[in-house]
């Protein structure tokens, strides 16, 4: 019996069993090759034997190429995974290890996953691997905590438009009133006052954004024309020595959403790209769009998860975010400018979040990408038919 049959009970005769059936004619299995994740045999050499259709695309090899690979020339240099399936053929059992790095130098974003590693019976030394991603999880779960976030600031927001904005204007306009009385020296103390309350305000005002808690007026939107108005905005200010590239889909739907909060959001994350590339003579900025569908969120309050296959990028040339803030990136008040308040990205989070999006940054020296997943336009009626059907 093969190592993929299984006794199955056989309706028609109570009393007698028959192989399950998940080898095809070509000895492949058809259950495996369904499985969204990637499925590895690796023989006591570390040389794989077999594969499926995921790991083709995992380790982006075909599998006329993936099969007789050793397993450590497609794996970073003293990954884990090596020393696991080694356990496994020690201990004869089952080990699962989360959260395992198998990204290699000059990948674009990281690769995380968990990992479950099992000795194939009559397998004589071979181990069976499977890798679950974890980055798009991972991504998630980030996002849930900057929408926590966000919800703090807002509280917070509203605490200070009350509590210190009114003070504030009392001690402006007593300082006003002393500035009469005073001489020459000593109106620039009460001058230096009066800038310096001026400044608080300016700081709550922007703050008061993240309690706005209307509802959002929406509609669809073409995120081609958004992107062009925000360049053409950078090109006439902060970003005229900055080279811009397009790389944009262009059959790609309309976005649901607000269109001047949408450009308030991408002007944040064009600024903060242009500000990374600073002076920088090769300095560039790229716009793409593209359709990736797989990914959804149930956002609160809604029935079922929401799809999101817009993807807007904005990518820069610059150092990159330095990893002791990249986790934070988004939280409020977490800025690496010496003059910076930390509210441009908790903004732009706070804006993608309303329109049930996610953002995320994914950052490489020379190639840090900002990235925008949004749900696309749906008719009422379609919703309309969604709900019926759910």
């Amino acid at each position: 019996m093969s190592v993929f049959d299984r006794p199955r009970r056989n309706s028609a005769h109570c009393g007698s069993y028959e192989p399950l059936k998940i080898i095809n004619d070509a000895g492949r299995s058809c259950m495996l090759e369904a499985l969204p994740n990637a499925i590895l045999t690796v023989a006591r050499d570390g040389v794989i034997e077999d594969a499926n259709a995921a790991a083709e695309a995992f380790f982006e090899l075909g599998k006329p190429l993936l099969i007789g690979q050793s397993l450590d020339r497609l794996l970073p240099f003293g990954s884990p995974l090596t020393a696991l399936i080694e356990q496994v053929r020690e201990r004869g059992a089952t080990i699962n290890e989360y959260k395992v790095d198998l990204g290699r130098p000059g990948q674009e974003a990281d690769r995380r996953v968990d990992v479950h590693c099992a000795p194939l019976p009559e397998g004589d030394g071979l181990v069976l691997v499977m890798l679950q991603e974890r980055t798009i999880a991972d991504k998630i779960d980030r996002q849930l905590t900057h929408r926590g976030a966000v919800r703090s600031v807002s509280g917070l927001a509203s605490m200070l438009a009350h509590e210190i904005k009114n003070p504030l204007s009392g001690i402006r306009g007593a300082a006003q009133l002393l500035e009469s009385a005073l001489g020459d020296q000593d109106r620039a103390l009460t001058r230096l006052i009066c800038d310096e309350t001026d400044r608080i305000v300016r700081l709550v005002d922007r703050m008061e954004v993240f309690s706005d808690a209307r509802p959002l007026q929406r509609e669809q939107v073409n995120i081609h024309s958004v992107l062009d108005h925000v360049k053409r905005v950078a090109q006439s200010g902060f970003a005229r020595n900055v080279r811009f590239v397009e790389n944009y889909d262009p059959s790609l739907p309309p976005v649901y959403a607000n269109r001047d909060q949408l450009v308030q959001a991408f002007l944040n994350l064009v600024k903060n790209a242009a500000e990374a590339v600073g002076e920088a003579v090769d300095g560039e900025i790229e716009l793409s769009t593209a359709f990736r569908p797989g990914v959804s969120l149930r956002a609160l309050g809604e029935k079922s998860p929401i799809g999101l296959p817009l993807e807007f990028c904005v990518r820069d040339n610059g150092p990159g975010v330095p990893e002791d803030i990249a986790a934070h990136l988004f939280d409020p008040f977490v800025t690496t400018k010496s003059t910076g308040t930390g509210l441009g990205l908790a903004l732009v989070a706070k804006i993608v979040n309303d329109h049930g999006g996610i953002v995320e940054c994914e950052s490489l020296p020379r190639r840090t990408t900002f990235r925008v997943l949004m749900p696309m336009y749906r008719p009422k009626r379609a919703e309309q038919r969604e709900e019926q059907r759910a």
